[in-house]
């Protein structure tokens, strides 16, 4: 089973996010900070990362750099719900960009992409 790992300061996020992706099969963790993050990931062999840009008290940018100078080979999935971070270059590192929206698809069909598992139209 493909591992996901949510940071997101917002709980709704997290909670939604956990359930759907759940629903699509993937064992989700999740958290609102890069501390834990980093735990989790050591701990549970997380396949995917989806981060959110901006937290509360941490930088998203900040943490996909530390991430990607920790694990190089950890895809990362910016997730946003502001399209002006694109342009950032620092964003260059993650595998995807992808805009927060009610529209959920976008995100399963990258992560699945990003993870070689197969993406079911139906």
């Amino acid at each position: 089973m493909i591992k996901v790992l949510i940071i997101d300061d917002e709980a709704h996020v997290r909670k939604l996010y956990q359930d759907l992706l759940s629903r699509e099969n993937f064992e989700v963790s999740a958290t609102d900070n890069a501390e834990q993050a980093m735990t989790l990931i050591q701990k549970n062999h997380i396949d995917i990362v989806v981060l959110d840009i901006e937290l509360k008290n941490e930088s998203g940018l900040d943490i996909l750099d530390d991430f990607k100078s920790k694990y190089p080979e950890l895809p990362i999935i910016l997730n946003s719900a502001y399209s002006i971070y694109m342009s950032d270059f620092k964003t260059w590192m993650a595998e995807a960009y992808i805009l927060k929206s009610s529209d959920i698809r976008p995100l399963v069909e990258k992560i699945k992409e990003l993870t070689g598992k197969k993406v079911s139209h139906g």
